[in-house]
């Protein structure tokens, strides 16, 4: 017997779904007939539609069939005894939030212009045509704004044609590797480097190649060695060592790239947030060389949360990103595209850009007393003066795996350039855009106290 009754839910779904229940349950096995409409109407006081409509959706979903003269059967393809899987528990799939995260890539909650950019979104929404299709590169108007941006600021030469948004810089890095594919079929590393351009790489088959930093940038001599076509680079502050490729070796950089019919990918991941020198010009906008695909992205100044970045292409390479990306679209909002196109259209980048610096300055100093104050003599400063992050190394013989252990006992997170948890390297990340001003000092302090308690015992 049914239970119907009365309430929110329809009496025609009730009845689907106890009919439902019974064939997965067993308790209507295959072949067997269900009463016809005209009696189950009777039987349960309900109308035809209700239950025409019940055996409908049932019929719909392949639970039953219908043979005509006859009725309406449980079908004969319905797998019974279903197998149900334990729920995993929950708190299993929570990301562990720490007490104090040094992450290298993170701001404080309250850097970001949240009433302006509601205001600049509700602009934005107000321009949108949502009957229409975006532009498949991304929005023309904010490419637009954006080519005359980087060419003020970067010394990128371009024009909105050769400019994609795209969704983070991995998906910056996934565009890249599947126009080259044909072109190549490898790709020079900077090493030590980011380790997720090797990762995208990878899943695209790309043999990897690591090519060392030498004191003034990348080791020419041994990319020259290599039969690469493909090298990425952080030409303008080398992530994570920090050193940067003066002007002669870049040159001779772009010289390979022309001798060798290469490409090189630039990428300029951290150029606003320099603090004791002016930025860098680009190396793609050095004699319009055309052998640089310029990477960049808007996390590390304004948001990781809204998950912008872009490419600009050499000329040659535009056709080929059309011919194989003929089929997708920016995987960026349009109101998010819209928003900053507003955003850098109307002065406040600029403005945004120069809060930044200053502000993030002050907790780069701040970060850079307390390692002096608190950690002293034992670790030395190998990377400072941009982005977000200080890159310490240790001076004094560590007990990794207690350090490791410590610091997740007493809920704080810090970060190795191999992005091993083991921290095993002998370089640490101390990020510090995460925190505000007051909390820089006390997370240091906290992380020195565990660091201290993790010298190996030498006796």
């Amino acid at each position: 017997m049914y239970k119907l009754k009365k309430s929110a839910l329809p009496l025609y779904i009730q009845l689907y779904t106890q009919i439902k229940e019974d064939i997965i349950n067993n308790i209507l096995k295959a072949n067997t007939k269900l009463p016809s409409i005209r009696k189950m109407s009777s039987d349960y006081k309900i109308s035809k539609t209700t239950v025409e409509s019940a055996y409908s959706q049932l019929y719909a979903e392949g639970y039953i069939e219908s043979h005509p003269q006859s009725g309406y059967y449980v079908s004969k393809d319905v797998i019974q005894n279903f197998t149900t899987f334990p729920i995993k528990n929950s708190n299993q799939q929570i990301e562990k939030m720490y007490k104090y995260d040094f992450y290298q890539a993170k701001h404080s909650e309250d850097v970001f212009p949240k009433k302006l950019w509601s205001k600049l979104h509700s602009k934005a929404i107000s321009s949108i045509n949502f009957g229409s299709y975006p532009n498949k590169q991304g929005d023309l108007s904010l490419r637009k704004e954006l080519s005359s941006y980087l060419s003020k600021s970067r010394a990128v030469i371009c024009d909105e044609e050769q400019i994609v948004i795209c969704s983070g810089f991995s998906d910056s890095m996934f565009i890249i590797s599947n126009i080259l594919k044909e072109f190549c079929s490898s790709i020079a590393i900077e090493y030590p480097g980011y380790k997720v351009v090797q990762e995208v790489f990878s899943l695209q088959n790309y043999k990897i190649t690591n090519i060392p930093i030498l004191r003034n940038g990348i080791d020419l001599k041994a990319l020259k060695q290599t039969k690469s076509k493909l090298i990425y680079v952080t030409p303008s502050h080398q992530y994570p060592t920090g050193k940067t490729i003066p002007i002669s070796k870049r040159i001779d950089l772009i010289n390979w790239a022309c001798d060798n019919d290469a490409y090189i990918i630039e990428d300029d991941y951290d150029s606003e947030l320099s603090y004791n020198n002016r930025p860098i010009p680009s190396l793609q906008g050095i004699n319009d060389n055309q052998r640089v695909i310029y990477s960049g992205t808007f996390s590390k100044a304004l948001s990781p949360a809204i998950r912008v970045s872009y490419i600009v292409l050499p000329k040659k390479l535009i056709s080929m990103y059309k011919k194989i990306f003929y089929f997708s679209f920016s995987g960026v909002p349009i109101d998010i595209q819209k928003s900053l196109e507003l955003f850098i259209k109307e002065g406040y980048w600029d403005k945004h850009i120069r809060k930044m610096r200053t502000l993030n300055k002050k907790k780069h100093d701040l970060m850079k007393k307390a390692i002096k104050e608190y950690l002293e003599n034992s670790v030395e400063i190998i990377r400072e003066g941009s982005g977000l992050t200080i890159l310490i190394k240790s001076k004094i013989n560590i007990n990794w795996e207690k350090l490791h252990l410590l610091l997740e006992e007493k809920s704080i997170k810090v970060y190795s350039t191999t992005y091993d948890s083991n921290l095993n390297d002998n370089t640490i990340y101390l990020g510090f855009g995460g925190f505000k001003e007051d909390e820089i000092s006390i997370a240091v302090k906290s992380f020195a106290t565990v660091w201290f308690q993790s010298i190996k015992n030498t006796n």
